[in-house]
């Protein structure tokens, strides 16, 4: 019997659709998602005490965005490090691919959101915070400038990202009205706790 070749997980995104309104296609960033284009799109996500880093050459116009949930794995876990829902990992990776493109890495611009407390709990809190603290000090680590960002607070945040421009339109949500935010803060804090 022979076995076929094993298709390596991509953690690229890949849910399309076209918005009407806008008049252009737009690729979902899921949780442990990126995605880097040229394309004249747009990229959206929906966060809650998880980050997501806009990252743009304003030069070559080559754009992306990530969205990891926590920073990095527990020292010792047997949690998969090298995974796109941990910060140092989606970071790197994120990056790396713009670079991959065609972007100049001394013209990478970022604007970064998320990070809020969505829930009570303190495990929320923490989560959050630490990935605000995070992002910043990994961007300034890298000499990339954070040019905007909207972090904290208790609301949870949909982006919609356009690369070529680098442009964001934000919007506040409450938990309780984006059943989509509530369900994965939930499984989060499941994924926390180790239950």
């Amino acid at each position: 019997m022979s076995e076929k070749p094993v298709k390596p997980f991509s953690y690229e995104a890949s849910k399309r659709f076209y918005d009407h309104v806008l008049g252009i296609d737009v690729v979902k960033v899921l949780p442990g998602e990126f995605y880097v284009t040229q394309e004249k799109i747009a990229l959206a996500t929906v966060l809650g005490s998880c980050v997501t880093a806009c990252i743009w050459d304003p030069l070559t116009k080559i754009g992306g965005m990530n969205h990891f949930m926590l920073v990095d794995a527990d020292v010792g876990s047997n949690k998969q490090a090298d995974s796109m829902r941990y910060g140092v990992f989606s970071m790197n990776t994120l990056i790396e691919k713009l670079v991959c493109a065609g972007a100049l890495k001394h013209c990478l611009q970022a604007k970064v959101f998320g990070g809020a407390r969505v829930l009570s709990g303190e495990s929320n809190f923490r989560v959050g915070h630490e990935n605000n603290h995070f992002v910043i000090n990994y961007l300034q680590a890298q000499k990339i400038p954070v040019v905007g960002q909207d972090l904290g607070g208790t609301t949870a945040r949909k982006v919609m990202f356009f690369p070529e421009s680098g442009k964001v339109m934000l919007k506040r949500m409450l938990v309780n009205t984006d059943p989509e935010v509530l369900a994965s803060e939930q499984h989060f804090r499941h994924m926390i706790r180790g239950d």
